[in-house]
């Protein structure tokens, strides 16, 4: 195999890749905005049905599901079979985004919607961009990465403020010290108020109420006007679920702007 035939294989092979992605958020997208305001919840896959952490996602759900919200979850086991099995048997709207993995991920039965993705990225699109707030109970290393991505969107202000719950204090404390005393207090990585992006709770309800009065008050909100000025541009929400924001170094130009000349 020459060089020339390997680098016109692997373009190919890339532009391919291309279209697999834009299918992924194509049905996504279509799929998903019919779902109506909903909330993400997230833990760990291998919770089982006999632990108190079970049943507390399960009620959750169930209780933010008869308030007229969709229930995503990542449709496995564990927590989320809990969530999407609350919301089924609510009669609510029971989201599983199942993805591919080389460990086989058994769906859970109890989703009445159902996207299958290859990429972790577009996944988790999805479970931002139709969320009005993230619940989320002791988990792993995907756990984390959806609780610090939520952390990161908030604090730089890519996304407009959800409300993010984490469940069970036992599990989160350890963790949350850690971070007010080496990344605020030791390192200054951090600010103080970062810590306020999310509060802790063990109690379903005061739980189901920080959701439901969080979206009242984001419900309340006009809807952004199509931006004029500058800063207008830069606190506009796109259709991607994210702020526009300002382009580093360059000057902040409205979306309906013609294109700058190459």
């Amino acid at each position: 195999m020459g060089e020339g035939e390997f680098s016109y294989r692997t373009a190919a092979e890339e532009t391919w890749r291309l279209f697999r992605i834009i299918s992924e958020f194509v049905e996504g997208f279509e799929v998903m905005s019919r779902t109506g305001p909903a909330v993400s919840i997230f833990g760990s896959a291998r919770t089982t049905p006999d632990d108190p952490y079970y049943e507390q996602a399960r009620r959750i759900a169930s209780e933010i599901a008869k308030d007229g919200f969709a229930v995503i979850t990542g449709g496995g086991p564990g927590i989320m079979e809990a969530a999407n099995r609350g919301a089924f048997e609510a009669g609510g709207t029971s989201v599983g985004l199942n993805i591919s993995l080389p460990m086989e991920q058994e769906p859970n039965p109890y989703q009445n919607v159902r996207l299958d993705f290859h990429y972790f990225f577009v996944r988790k699109v999805m479970f931002v961009k139709y969320a009005t707030a993230f619940v989320i109970l002791p988990g792993g290393f995907g756990t984390m990465d959806e609780f610090f991505e939520s952390m990161t969107l908030i604090q730089t202000r890519k996304i407009r403020p959800m409300k993010v719950v984490l469940i069970g204090k036992r599990f989160w404390d350890p963790l949350l010290d850690w971070m007010r005393t080496t990344m605020l207090e030791t390192h200054g990585n951090i600010s103080a108020g970062d810590l306020d992006l999310f509060f802790t709770t063990d109690d379903v309800s005061e739980a189901v109420s920080a959701v439901r009065e969080h979206h009242k008050r984001v419900a309340a909100q006009p809807d952004s006007a199509e931006p004029d000025t500058a800063a207008d541009v830069a606190e506009w929400m796109t259709a991607e679920g994210t702020v526009y924001g300002v382009p580093p170094s360059r000057p902040v130009r409205k979306p309906t702007d013609p294109p700058e000349p190459v």
